[in-house]
C-alpha cells in the first residue's frame, strides 16, 4: 500500500476508526510525523487531540539505530532494547546519560509546542495512539505504556504500516490496534509514503490551534 502524503493516509486511517466517533475518543499524536496523520483522524471521529512525546534513544555512533526510547508523563517510561545494549557494548552509565538528553529534549518540545495548553484527559476515555507508521516498536512501545498509566478506558494504536512482527508484539500492549499495511519487506517507513517530507514545529503547532485539548462530551 502506497500513500499519497500523511493526510491521505490519516484519511484512510479515520475511515478505519469511525467505530469510534460515538463514543468520544482522545487522539494522541507522535510528533512530529504522527500529527498530520492523527489531525485527520481527530476531524473524521470529532476527537479532542494532543500530543505523546516520546524520544528514540539512540546509539551514540548510530543515533539511527534504537536502544531504547523515553515517553514523557508524571513518571517518565523508559524502554530499553536490551538486544541493541547488549550487542554495542553499551554501559549502563551511557544508556543513562543519553536518555537524559532526550528528557530534556521532551521538556523542551512539550514548552514549545504546547505552552499552557492543558493535557487532554485520557482516563476514562477511549484513547487511540497515532503515529505515522511503526518501525521497530521501541518509540511506540514507550508511548502506549505512559498512556496506560494514565487509566484510559480503552487503549488503541492506529497507524498506517508497520511490520506484522512489530505489530504481533505491540498487540499484546494494547486493547486494539488497527493497522493498514503490514508488509514483509519493510525497509522503512518513508517507502510507503510519496511524499515524506519531515514535518515542522510550525505545522504541529497549527494543527494543535485547530482541535481543543479536551471536548465536553461524556465518555
Amino acid at each position: 500500500m502506497l500513500f499519497q502524503n500523511r493526510t491521505d493516509a490519516g484519511r484512510r486511517l479515520a475511515q478505519a476508526l469511525l467505530k469510534y466517533k460515538d463514543r468520544h475518543p482522545v487522539v494522541l499524536a507522535l510528533p512530529r510525523g504522527g500529527v498530520p496523520v492523527a489531525a485527520e483522524v481527530a476531524a473524521a471521529l470529532e476527537a479532542s487531540l494532543d500530543l505523546l512525546l516520546v524520544r528514540k534513544i539512540g546509539l551514540p555512533d548510530q543515533p539511527e539505530l534504537a536502544m531504547g526510547a523515553v515517553a514523557d508523563g508524571e513518571e517518565p517510561i523508559i524502554i530499553r532494547n536490551s538486544d541493541v545494549i547488549e550487542l554495542s557494548g553499551i554501559s549502563a552509565k551511557r544508556f543513562d546519560a543519553v536518555c537524559k538528553e532526550e528528557l530534556a529534549e521532551i521538556a523542551r518540545r512539550r514548552k514549545h509546542y504546547l505552552g499552557d495548553r492543558p493535557r487532554s484527559e485520557v482516563k476514562d476515555h477511549v484513547t487511540i495512539v497515532i503515529d505515522d507508521g511503526v518501525a521497530t516498536g521501541a518509540t511506540t512501545l514507550a508511548a502506549i505504556r505512559t498512556v496506560r498509566v494514565r487509566q484510559p478506558k480503552e487503549l488503541v494504536l492506529a497507524v498506517p504500516v508497520a511490520p506484522l512482527d512489530t505489530v504481533e508484539k505491540l498487540h499484546a500492549e494494547v486493547d486494539a490496534l488497527v493497522c493498514l499495511d503490514t508488509p514483509e519487506d519493510f525497509g522503512a517507513i518513508g517507502y510507503f509514503y510519496r511524499d515524506f517530507h519531515q514535518v515542522s514545529d510550525d505545522e504541529v503547532i497549527a494543527t494543535l490551534k485547530r482541535f481543543p485539548a479536551n471536548r465536553t462530551q461524556a465518555p
